[in-house]
């Protein structure tokens, strides 16, 4: 693309004259959209690669021969389906036995294509929540394009209808949770009144049936400053016990912790920056961000709930994973506890059963080559839905009894890509600082390291997101299985390593995330995989800073660079959607100490006119209401005004994943691979 497409550099304009492009809806941000789009998707649309990466994109992401992945509840496993037929979805149950033997009865309970066509609404369907005492009876969650922002209605399962009258809640970031069949927990965000700086519910309320939301009662409040303030209720099985707990967030990190007693919140006499994993057996499970007493940071620690409730922390060590190691989630069922343990960014699961006053570990009998995942856990019973797969091998479902540890296969996923000769490969890149950082590769068997192999490398690195193996069926048969590379970086500030991985990067340590994607590319090319006309980078979200700051640093290590949903003003970013809440992660930018260090790798205020950057591919979604389009937008508007090439698609419709159902998906993955073959298999043509 010639430069005189984007006219000339000087003058040069200030932040404050991009503005009107946070303006989502105006005439002049809409035609601007308009305009770029049109453009990029002409010459994208028009790559040899585009028409068959986009058929072959819908029609992995169609297959009707996916595997069902559900939650368990009673004696039915619950769905949500996707395929050719059924594009926006269809919500669905079987008998819990028919599924566990790989012969699901499915019977529909909601279509939400049939829901959005009645409607004239372009429903997504955001999740459900069902009564325990009655499981017939649910809260449905659903947005208009795939926004945060969602409605709540009350839905009938026998009679297949939404209830007339019943509990509903306009669009909004208020969620609601079941106390009994005529009382919810209501997390009230619907006006800015009762919303926080970061736009999330400021108070909890108890809403009775037939009560109008107003005439609800305020039982818990929080301030404007805190990121959220929300209820719910938590059940310890083993007791026959529900328990309302309240939460004030006051960042995204650190809260205060309530339990609703005698109709009063009572604090509880825990660190602002632990995290609650549940009840089980009258203990308080959680795990610890920072060291307490002799516990290190991201241990699984347990208190006696009667203790506690009386300001007592006799604090009892479940388990503490060591250097290499990080809990990743955990769940509870009847009898134990699991833990899904990264042990150097690789699956295992442990089960911990209290006996006495101790904890028994053991380890489950799974595959630890790749990923394992707590698909479902039923906290009435020992049943459990867990996933498994790699890079490479398919995903694989299992029904597993925690107690007797019989496991059955359920399902294995079909290859979606020729996997046969490839390879995977973990390493390790060193960063500024010395720190190793480990990162997986996958290639041929027969890869020359002449730096002609065309490479992929993804990366987030940020709010203790651990990237982990994960079978690559739309990337394996639109960049693999054609010859291409892929480069998955685990670098700090995400959680594969547990708080130390993630806090060393944290505030005024940011620049470490950096540095340490930059050393995984230098490593590539250093050791002949791959070379910069070779190379493209990929990111979403904190991974759009990421690839923002990446090739505002070092443009001279890539040729190509997919930007998506990304946050790049840096200096603004805590004044957009919910942006305030983040500033845990990134920091506040209108505190002075703060403002410096986040100055300096901002994308949009480093963007320098005089360097020569790759042709990036920005892409976001108007109905992003999470991370502002507007960072997108100026940052591709600055690199007009300074003469710098790019490629820009923004999505009307699918909010933060840019994509409201499978076909948008589609078309999304065959652009940004079409871009990243023209860009990397001949560099020279692009």
């Amino acid at each position: 693309m010639s430069t005189s497409t984007f006219g000339h550099a000087a003058p040069l304009k200030s932040d404050k004259d991009y503005l009107w492009l946070e303006d989502l809806r105006s005439e002049k941000s809409l035609t601007w959209v308009k305009q770029h789009n049109e453009r990029s998707l002409k010459r994208l649309e028009e790559t040899p690669t585009y028409a068959g990466m986009k058929k072959e994109a819908l029609s992995i992401l169609e297959a009707k021969d996916k595997i069902p992945f559900g939650s368990i509840r009673k004696d039915f496993v619950y769905n949500f389906w996707q395929d050719a037929d059924h594009v926006k979805g269809i919500w669905r149950r079987s008998p819990f036995n028919a599924y566990r033997d790989g012969k699901p009865q499915w019977d529909t309970l909601l279509d939400i294509d049939a829901l959005a066509k009645s409607s004239g609404k372009n429903y997504v369907y955001g999740g459900t929540e069902c009564l325990r005492t009655n499981p017939n009876r649910c809260l449905i969650t659903l947005s208009e394009g795939g926004s945060d922002a969602s409605f709540r209605r009350e839905y009938d399962i026998e009679r297949r209808q939404f209830v007339e009258g019943g509990f509903e809640l306009p669009a909004s970031k208020s969620s609601l949770g079941w106390v009994n069949k005529d009382e919810l927990i209501f997390n009230n965000a619907l006006t800015p009144e009762t919303q926080t700086d970061s736009g999330y519910s400021i108070e909890v309320r108890m809403w009775k049936r037939g009560q109008k939301t107003q005439e609800s009662t305020v039982v818990f409040k929080g301030e404007k400053s805190d990121v959220s303030v929300s209820g719910w209720v938590t059940r310890d099985e083993n007791e026959d016990k529900d328990y309302i707990f309240y939460s004030r967030s006051l960042s995204f990190y650190t809260s205060e912790l309530y339990v609703a007693k005698e109709g009063k919140a009572q604090k509880l006499p825990l660190p602002i920056d632990v995290e609650m994993k549940g009840l089980h057996k009258g203990q308080f499970l959680f795990v610890n961000r920072k060291p307490i007493d002799k516990f290190p940071a991201g241990s699984l620690i347990a208190v006696e709930f009667s203790e506690l409730l009386k300001g007592k922390t006799p604090y009892k060590l479940i388990f503490t994973p060591n250097e290499r190691q990080a809990i990743d989630s955990v769940a509870i069922s009847k009898d134990f506890i699991y833990t899904d343990l990264l042990d150097n960014v690789r699956s295992r699961v442990l089960r911990f059963e209290l006996k006495g006053k101790d904890w028994k570990e053991k380890e489950l009998p799974l595959d630890n080559n790749g990923s394992i995942a707590l698909t479902s856990v039923d906290d009435e019973s020992n049943r459990m839905l867990i996933g498994y797969e790699d890079f490479l091998t398919p995903s694989s479902l299992f029904a597993f009894d925690g107690g007797t540890l019989e496991k059955t296969l359920i399902m294995q996923l079909p290859p979606r890509f020729k996997s046969e000769g490839l390879a995977i490969e973990q390493a390790f890149a060193t960063s500024t600082d010395g720190e190793k950082i480990p990162y997986f590769m996958i290639h041929s068997k027969a890869m020359k390291a002449d730096g002609s192999n065309p490479t992929l490398l993804y990366g987030y690195g940020g709010f203790e997101v651990a990237l982990n193996p994960s079978y690559l069926a739309v990337a394996g048969k639109l960049w693999l299985e054609r010859g291409g590379i892929y480069v998955l970086a685990n670098i700090r500030g995400g959680g594969e390593f547990g708080p130390r991985w993630h806090q060393a990067a944290l505030l005024e340590h940011r620049q470490k995330a950096f540095d340490d994607f930059a050393a995984v590319a230098k490593d590539l090319i250093a050791k002949g995989i791959t070379k910069p006309a070779n190379l493209g980078i990929q990111g979403g979200s904190n991974g759009g800073l990421l690839m923002g700051a990446s090739f505002t640093q070092h443009p001279e290590l890539y040729n190509a660079v997919v930007c998506q949903v990304p946050l790049l003003d840096m200096l603004r970013y805590h004044k957009l959607l919910a942006g305030a809440s983040w500033m845990a992660e990134y920091g506040n930018p209108d505190d002075p100490k703060m403002r410096k260090v986040i100055e300096k790798y901002s994308p949009f205020q480093n963007l320098d006119p005089k360097k020569v950057y790759p042709e990036v591919f920005f892409v976001t979604s108007t109905a992003d209401d999470r991370v502002h389009p507007s960072h997108a937008r100026k940052m591709a508007a600055r690199m007009e005004e300074y003469a710098k090439p790019f490629f820009y698609y923004e999505n009307i419709e699918g909010g933060h994943s840019a994509s409201a159902d499978l076909q948008q998906r589609a078309k999304r993955s065959a652009l940004e691979f079409s871009y990243l073959w023209m860009k990397l298999a001949n560099p020279n043509k692009s």
